[in-house]
């Protein structure tokens, strides 16, 4: 379809929904919260959303990716198809909030919001399946395993567009550091990707007082940390973000012994495909020749992890468009930053165009503006009617009616 047809660039009432129905998926958002499920086991939060979806007259299907849910309407004889993702695994962090709906599961927390977003994509579900005025097929897609786990993979090997095509597809994430409720939007790459690795170096132990009698491994991946750091400052151009982490060093168990081997762990992120493939031949190329250096060997094991997120240009601009004439440019920031943060919301970039968006938790100093993944952050539920409502207003004017 055409992203710039008249009856999407007209004037629109904005959308508005009905307090209790607010009320009601703020309760659904606290109970999600009480109960937060790991990734693959979301089964509890799954079986919710399916009931609701099913309960709103949506045809339900369970099961992709694991614990993946979709739910379908469709209204009218239009070939338009929109996808609306939200995500709902939580994290392995013990919860400080102190809060009345904190997690009853120590040790297992809805850290990032996902059900915040669960909980905005279903009121706008059911608020469109009682008052929508569209006319096409709606899929809403929750999804499992969004934290490092890699669900939107399992539920497009499952055959999820195959299954359900979408024209574009759409998703919202919480941003903690915007002000509540603002809305911000970019083109293009916006988020990094994320690879994982292992160094493991190997030399020759022996006595901490006989260092000649050893090949220290522990020294060459020392030199290894340092070196890396020159990858950014002196092989990246300066306007391409990356980021090189060693977040774990282990070798050794006594200070009179020089151990055998040596480990570090890696985390590497970038924000353009060709840069990403040019930082790990460096990162490799890099890591051999020190080893060498110090008469070592050095093992790899690099793990490809999320895609850079790349917002696709038409879409994002409808998303953008659609914020400015349904909640006012005062409430929207058209051209966020970009995040080195991962989302495998990237794997259905790259099948399907479209636009993933922020909604902000709070900005510095307000309510909702501890970062994700943190023991006290919590998902502002002054959110949830904001939220639903853009859904609202991106899906009629995306599936606008036929005159």
């Amino acid at each position: 379809m055409s992203l710039s047809s008249p009856a999407t660039e007209a004037a629109r009432t904005p959308v508005a929904l009905a307090p209790a129905l607010v009320d009601e998926f703020i309760a659904v958002r606290h109970d999600i919260h009480r109960h937060p499920e790991m990734a693959f086991d979301e089964h509890r939060t799954a079986q919710l959303v399916a009931e609701q979806l099913r309960s709103w007259g949506y045809r339900v299907t369970t099961g992709l990716g694991g614990t993946g849910v979709v739910g379908q309407l469709v209204r009218g004889h239009s070939g338009k198809r929109l996808g609306l993702r939200a995500d709902m695994d939580a994290l392995p962090i013990v919860e400080e909030t102190g809060l009345p709906w904190s997690s009853c599961h120590h040790g297992v927390m809805h850290a990032c919001g996902h059900d915040g977003h669960t909980a905005m994509l279903l009121a706008a579900a059911k608020h469109l399946a009682q008052h929508g005025a569209f006319e096409g097929t709606l899929n809403l897609i929750f999804q499992p395993a969004e934290e490092g786990a890699g669900g939107a993979l399992k539920m497009m090997e499952d055959g999820l567009f195959e299954r359900f095509p979408c024209d574009a597809i759409f998703a919202m994430h919480n941003m903690p550091g915007y002000p509540q409720g603002r809305l911000v939007f970019r083109s293009g790459p916006t988020m990094a990707s994320s690879d994982y690795v292992t160094v493991t170096v190997r030399g020759r132990g022996g006595h901490g007082g006989m260092p000649h009698r050893a090949d220290d491994p522990l020294v060459a991946a020392s030199s290894i940390v340092m070196a890396l750091q020159t990858i950014v400052s002196r092989n990246t151009d300066p306007l391409q973000p990356v980021v090189i982490t060693v977040g774990a060093f282990n070798a050794g168990h006594a200070n009179n012994v020089i151990p055998d081997t040596a480990k570090l762990e890696i985390g590497v992120r970038a924000l353009d495909p060709a840069v990403r493939r040019a930082t790990e031949a460096r990162i490799k190329a890099l890591v051999h020749a020190q080893a060498e250096s110090f008469g070592v060997q050095a093992d790899i094991d690099w793990r490809p992890g999320y895609s850079v997120l790349v917002n696709s240009e038409a879409e994002t601009r409808f998303a953008l468009n659609v914020a400015l004439r349904h909640f006012g440019a005062e409430r929207v920031n058209p051209n966020g930053a970009m995040l080195t943060g991962s989302e495998d919301f990237a794997f259905m970039l790259e099948r399907v165009p479209g636009c993933y968006l922020f909604i902000g938790n709070g900005a510095d100093g307000e309510p909702g503006a501890c970062m994700v993944h943190n023991p006290a952050y919590d998902f502002n539920d002054r959110n949830i009617g904001i939220g639903a409502a853009y859904w609202v207003a991106l899906t009629q004017d995306y599936l606008f009616p036929a005159p």
